[in-house]
């Protein structure tokens, strides 16, 4: 019954914004580590960054001063904004649970053109 679903994804140009959501079920969201991961095609999957149930942060380094992680335990929702898109970062995005994941999204793609 552990569900994640991730929204807010699309077509950005380079430099522009976007704003994740993974929404989370059927399980204690509160109890629970929480991550971003992209993969691009014919690249390995990534971290992206990661939050800890005490709110403590991790950031891949072609990431920091762009994205932000955010939770939400009130609303079993984490975010992750994105600032100052590049296109290198077009890939598909995955929320996933656990501080080794053991619970993961459908993924949202993100694409951004030059």
């Amino acid at each position: 019954q552990v569900q994640l679903v991730e929204s807010g994804g699309g077509l950005v140009q380079a430099g522009g914004s976007l704003r994740l959501s993974c929404a989370a079920s059927g399980f204690t969201f509160s109890m629970s580590a929480m991550g971003w991961f992209r993969q691009a095609p014919g690249k390995q999957r990534e971290l992206v960054a990661r939050i800890a149930k005490d709110g403590s942060t991790y950031y891949a380094d072609d990431v920091k001063g762009r994205f932000t992680i955010s939770r939400d335990n009130a609303k079993n929702t984490v975010y992750l904004q994105m600032n100052s898109l590049k296109p290198e970062d077009t890939a598909v995005y995955e929320c996933a649970a656990g501080l080794i994941p053991n619970h993961w999204g459908q993924g949202t793609q993100v694409t951004v053109s030059s």
